[in-house]
């Protein structure tokens, strides 16, 4: 059904970005899975789309539900800062299948230290007895590096392309940034597998999370680290920049680290005890083959429900006290606003 489209603001967002729920359903739409399938004529379908209609030129006959689909497949596809079509890995929509295809295999294939799995299931002359599943024991460290090391590629690939894009980084930087952001996270991981070998099995069980955690600390500030260093764009109520913040910087990656952790923690947390009791059942023994699969299609759950939450802990875009910028910040903003703008905003990333 044609509507009244001469008051429709198409980036005046669905729902009520001050509540948590308000967010989430915004983050139900733009990190649904399905829009990663949608061709690139569609994708540039809706930008055109979007764009007429910031315009005021909007083709005749055109719908509201055209312009809200249009206004999905925008926000699931475009980087909201520079309007550029991100790369398809790096988008929130991919974050169900490529994080569950990674974390399913990277939780399959870590295993117990075998000292542990002596010390908890071997008998007395110190041999493995009444394993079902022998291989758990046997991991290597280069197979604990090698998933570490495909997530947190994955990860930096991400950060990156959700950061705040107002903060222009060269190759040079780029290529130093994840270096640094996956040789420091993958030394971490392994780091935290070498000092928990001794530890009780239900604490290994929950080592792949400790890692990831951790290394989230790391990678998401060094592939963002122009942020930091150079400060973000903030912005009056007007929308009228104002300068750049470290501090906003601090809060924006602070709160994406924060969002990354409760995203992975459900199913990094909770999958390993599930898969624990569900190996032990007879048909589970007897069909190894489903242990993978089963495992992927899990995560996959997790992430469904998780991506959005985890989004929608904070406003993409932040408010600032003025009070709260660096002093020589806070003076400029003053004197271009005076009293009449008590907050800066800015876009945090995701």
């Amino acid at each position: 059904m044609e509507g009244d489209l001469s008051g429709f603001n198409i980036d005046t967002p669905r729902w009520d970005q001050r509540s948590f729920l308000g967010r989430l359903k915004h983050f139900l739409s733009i990190t649904d899975p399905r829009t990663i399938l949608q061709p690139e004529q569609e994708l540039d379908w809706a930008k055109a789309m979007v764009e007429q209609s910031r315009m005021g030129v909007m083709p005749p006959g055109t719908q509201v539900e055209q312009l809200l689909y249009a206004k999905k497949l925008y926000d699931s596809a475009f980087h909201p800062d520079t309007g550029e079509k991100m790369n398809m890995i790096g988008r929130m929509s991919f974050q169900v299948p490529g994080g569950m295809i990674i974390t399913g295999f990277m939780l399959h294939f870590y295993s117990f230290p075998v000292d542990t799995a002596l010390r908890t299931f071997g008998s007395t002359d110190g041999t493995l007895q009444g394993l079902s599943d022998l291989s758990r024991f046997t991991q290597t460290v280069p197979a604990v590096i090698f998933w570490q090391w495909v997530n947190q590629s994955f990860n930096a690939l991400v950060n990156y392309t959700n950061r705040n894009a107002a903060s222009p980084t060269s190759v040079r930087q780029m290529a130093f940034s994840y270096l640094t952001a996956t040789t420091t996270a993958v030394a971490t991981a392994v780091g935290m597998n070498m000092w928990t070998k001794r530890a009780p099995p239900l604490v290994c069980r929950w080592v792949p999370f400790a890692a990831v955690a951790a290394a989230n600390c790391v990678n998401i500030p060094m592939m963002r680290q122009q942020e930091l260093i150079q400060g973000i764009s903030v912005k009056d109520k007007n929308q009228n920049e104002v300068g750049h913040s470290q501090r906003a910087a601090a809060l924006g990656i602070t709160q994406v680290v924060i969002s990354r952790i409760a995203m992975a923690a459900p199913g990094m947390i909770l999958l390993p005890v599930i898969m624990e009791r569900l190996e032990k059942l007879d048909f589970m023994k007897k069909a190894k083959v489903l242990h993978v699969p089963l495992q992927v299609t899990l995560c996959g759950c997790f992430l469904l429900f998780m991506v959005p939450v985890a989004c929608a802990l904070f406003p993409q875009t932040c408010e600032l006290p003025v009070s709260c910028l660096e002093r020589e910040l806070r003076d400029t903003v003053k004197a271009k606003v005076g009293e009449s703008s008590p907050y800066v905003y800015f876009n945090k990333g995701l």
